[in-house]
């Protein structure tokens, strides 16, 4: 039976959930290295429970054995070390529990902005009588820059209420072409182009050097001035600089942003005081049962792992994804 370290706070309540498995499993579960000291020599995986990467780097190099570390959410960008990356260790990850939540997030935003929910809530605070018109989404045309787990939860909403997909994704076809969800899948160089046809831009990729910064000053350049960018991926894909100076200059209709290139948000960040720009703090996928669903998730990928199964979400750790 392999032998698995829990990088984890040991009082955090989900632990609870690691009675199911296999009976017979040599497990230690601590936040610092020093607790693994004694297993680590015999480790085979690790469940990186924490969000940081800080005790992971430590660990690693304390496990000539390890074959497996799992992380329980979907982003990798802190924990994707150098180290990591070039061991012969399989990572996997927590796609595949976040889409419909961030995908409802999107639709969300969407209908926030073309039914302009800001101005209906400051009319009844004030308890003035305003009537205006409101926009439909049906027929108008999404972005989705990224096309995994996420992107796809965001493309088959979107086409269940009326829109049009174009999707940007690393790989794509040779012919841009629908898929049967996006009405066309294009690789990095189509990004101009779908930029500059979407009423609204959904950014859910992950980080990685090549994502990073994506999206500045020559993509808004392109976009609509009633375009609406929402972002679920993460924050430093696109230039904050950049986008403040669109939307302050009106040059785009509106923002949606769950992530940030600084976590927590500054009290003092420009964004708040800007009426155009919807905030959440990097809560649109918490729903109350999504660290449930991420156990279980590996608590299925051990079960695997023991029976020499292939895992679930094996990421390409050159690729970060």
């Amino acid at each position: 039976m392999p032998t698995l370290i829990v990088i984890s706070d040991p009082a955090e309540p989900l632990l609870a959930m690691l009675k199911d498995l296999p009976s017979g499993t040599a497990m230690a579960v601590g936040a610092t290295p020093e607790a693994f000291e004694n297993i680590a020599p015999q480790a085979d995986a690790i469940l990186n429970w924490a969000f940081s990467g800080a005790v992971l780097r430590q660990v690693l190099g304390m496990c000539p054995r390890l074959r497996w570390v799992h992380a329980r959410a979907a982003g990798l960008d802190n924990i994707l070390f150098p180290a990591l990356v070039e061991s012969s260790a399989l990572l996997t990850n927590g796609s595949g529990i976040f889409g419909e939540s961030l995908g409802e997030y999107a639709l969300a935003a969407m209908l926030y902005f073309a039914k302009d929910l800001r101005r209906m809530i400051r009319g009844q605070e004030s308890a003035v009588w305003d009537p205006f018109d409101v926009e439909m989404i049906s027929g108008k045309t999404v972005g989705v820059i990224g096309y995994g787990d996420l992107g796809r939860a965001v493309a088959s909403r979107s086409r269940a209420l009326g829109m049009h997909a174009l999707v940007v994704k690393r790989h794509a076809p040779p012919a841009p072409g629908g898929d049967g969800v996006a009405s066309a899948v294009y690789g990095p160089e189509g990004l101009l182009r779908v930029l500059s046809r979407s009423d609204y831009v959904v950014v859910t990729a992950p980080l990685t050097p090549e994502t990073r910064g994506m999206i500045g000053e020559p993509e808004f350049a392109v976009m609509k001035p009633g375009a609406v960018i929402v972002n679920v991926g993460r924050g430093p894909i696109i230039d904050e600089a950049a986008m403040l100076r669109a939307l302050a200059e009106k040059r785009i209709k509106g923002a949606a942003l769950d992530v940030f290139d600084r976590e927590p948000l500054p009290a003092d960040h420009p964004f708040y005081k800007l009426d155009n720009v919807l905030l959440s703090p990097h809560c649109a996928d918490h729903t109350p049962n999504w660290e449930s669903y991420a156990m279980r998730l590996f608590l299925e990928q051990f079960e695997r792992f023991s029976k020499g199964e292939p895992l679930l979400n094996v990421v390409n750790k050159k690729l970060g994804y």
